[in-house]
């Protein structure tokens, strides 16, 4: 097949004088190197196309694709995973994972909960505040865990994410308001055990390919899997695969993370994390429908590193997901040239 590769590189926005944390979320170069080589191993043919613009122009020109695999995370607006997945729906070119409805909504972590709950799955209690106003209204006690809305890499979480006072809340939630401008999430604060479930498939074929635990060691910022935390993970984080045999607690975490996974109406591939109380019971946090696929440093390659599952058959499990999945709605799936 003719595959086109959407994404947000990193160092281009950096050279346009966006600043580290603005383009966390973005990818590096081997990351697009690592994707080229694994599609190009499956006997694909893959051509690089970059951002939502470049996207349009390329479309605009007469450029077709077979199907795209999209990484993009989009710059600007609640919306923005959504904006390549509906450029794609209008040319009626079929993509990897979810379409914009399911992008749109999971970026924002507030409306997704809403939805868990709404399903009967279990989520902290939270809030949602997007003014000071809104913090007087709270009804459930500290501690708290307040973090923006619709950020991802663990922007905007710090060890100042714990709030144990009620009346310190208002300033915490104002000061990343300002920073993000955008409302912050405030949750009741989880102390048991973290995990990051992986998923492919989508439906009632998805799957967990396995959890992995996440601790902190001794010199990270503590009770948070922190901006900084994730972006030192070397030195601040170990991860460690941990199976439902005999553990209750993951066991549980994976039948909620596949449970969300299917309300939600992700697709292909994905995380799903999860945060324990005090007591080994698994809450949904947030859902990731567009994981990070850097082969050694993003956190679903890693835990399929522990599982013996390599790079390439990774993507060749989301890929074969989305073409199965494509080809059920349409009635059959043919490769065709590309059109220029």
């Amino acid at each position: 097949m003719y595959i086109g590769l959407t994404y947000d590189l990193r160092s281009e926005y950096l050279a346009m004088g966006y600043g580290e944390e603005e383009t966390a979320e973005f990818d590096r170069e081997d990351t697009i190197d690592g994707l080229e080589s694994a599609l190009q191993q499956l006997g694909h043919q893959c051509i690089r196309i970059g951002n939502a613009r470049s996207l349009m122009e390329r479309l605009i020109r007469g450029e077709r694709w077979d199907m795209v695999f999209n990484i993009a995370e989009g710059l600007h607006g609640i919306g923005r995973e959504a904006q390549i997945p509906a450029i794609l729906d209008v040319y009626d070119i079929p993509y990897t994972f979810s379409d914009p409805l399911v992008m749109s909504l999971t970026l924002h972590k507030g409306m997704t909960k809403r939805i868990i709950r709404d399903a009967g799955l279990d989520t902290p209690d939270f809030w949602i505040v997007a003014g000071k106003e809104d913090v007087v209204q709270f009804i459930f006690p500290p501690p708290y865990f307040v973090k923006p809305v619709a950020e991802g890499s663990g922007k905007g979480i710090s060890a100042k994410s714990i709030v144990y006072r009620k009346e310190d809340l208002a300033p915490i939630c104002l000061d990343l308001i300002h920073e993000f401008g955008q409302p912050v999430l405030v949750e009741r604060c989880l102390t048991g055990r973290e995990f990051t479930v992986g998923i492919t498939g989508t439906g009632h074929e998805a799957k967990v390919l396995g959890t992995m635990e996440i601790l902190l060691l001794e010199n990270a910022e503590k009770t948070a899997y922190s901006y900084m935390n994730k972006a030192n993970y070397e030195e601040l984080v170990q991860y460690r695969l941990v199976t439902p045999e005999g553990d209750a607690s993951v066991a549980a975490a994976e039948n909620l993370a596949i449970r969300a996974w299917q309300v939600l109406e992700c697709r292909d591939g994905g995380r799903i994390d999860i945060r324990c109380d005090e007591t080994g019971k698994p809450y949904f946090l947030e859902v990731n429908p567009l994981a990070g696929l850097n082969p050694k440093r993003s956190d679903l390659p890693i835990l399929c590193s522990y599982l013996n599952i390599s790079y390439v058959d990774l993507i060749d499990k989301i890929l074969s997901s989305a073409i199965k999945r494509i080809a059920s709605d349409k009635g059959a799936f043919t490769s065709k040239p590309c059109a220029f």
